[in-house]
């Protein structure tokens, strides 16, 4: 039995199936229209918190977008894709992975909400400016990180991390609340972006979809 993931273009899923690709799994895609819980509400049966993305692997089922790619390393020792704990850098791998989506995601979500999906009468325009901004703060780390050049997160190659944290900022690109990237942020997003298995996925459910 293949992986089967539920995804939104450009949406958070695009994490795990980037993962997925990355890692060579046989895994199936079923594309969405964003937001899956009022486009789809057949897909409250399957996963009833209406989120994305949904993995199912056999008997495990998974909602977490910067969860599930380190799943994939953890439960099939792609490590590769991965640091082991022994690994002098591994906390600041960890870190990354979680300040992927609580940090970095968290105020895009939240502006995706007040920009797309409440009505303008709501007057919500002056809360979406200021999950915009959030956002801004939040790149402090990553900017002054990425300052001595290095090619990618953690121990000189390409990890999980890496997708985490790319993600996020394609999203920030997608949303038009890129401005503020530093010069050593936008070369790495756009070197990250030009990975095959990243060009092969990011265009799943491009049709139709409100993030382009």
């Amino acid at each position: 039995m293949s992986i089967k993931v539920w995804h939104c273009h450009n949406a958070r899923s695009l994490r795990a199936i980037w993962a997925l690709e990355e890692m060579g799994f046989d895994y199936e895609v079923q594309v969405m229209p964003f937001p899956p819980r009022f486009t789809e509400p057949e897909f409250l049966e399957v996963n009833e918190l209406g989120t994305i993305p949904y993995m199912i692997d056999g008997d495990v089922h998974m909602t977490e977008s910067s969860g599930i790619p380190l799943y994939l390393v953890e439960r099939y020792g792609k490590h590769e894709f991965g640091l082991r704990p022994d690994h002098p850098e591994y906390g600041e791998y960890i870190n990354w992975l979680f300040h992927s989506d609580a940090t970095l995601t968290f105020p895009q979500t939240v502006y995706i909400r007040y920009t797309l999906q409440e009505p303008p009468e709501r007057g919500l325009a002056d809360a979406a400016t200021d999950y915009m901004k959030w956002y801004h703060a939040r790149l402090r780390r990553l900017n002054r990180f990425l300052e001595d050049g290095r090619e990618y997160l953690v121990d000189n190659r390409f990890t999980i991390a890496d997708i985490d944290i790319t993600y996020a900022l394609h999203l920030g690109e997608v949303l038009k609340i890129d401005e503020r990237y530093k010069p050593q942020v936008r070369d790495y997003l756009n070197r990250m972006r030009e990975r095959p298995a990243f060009q092969k996925v990011v265009v799943l459910g491009e049709e139709g979809s409100i993030f382009k």
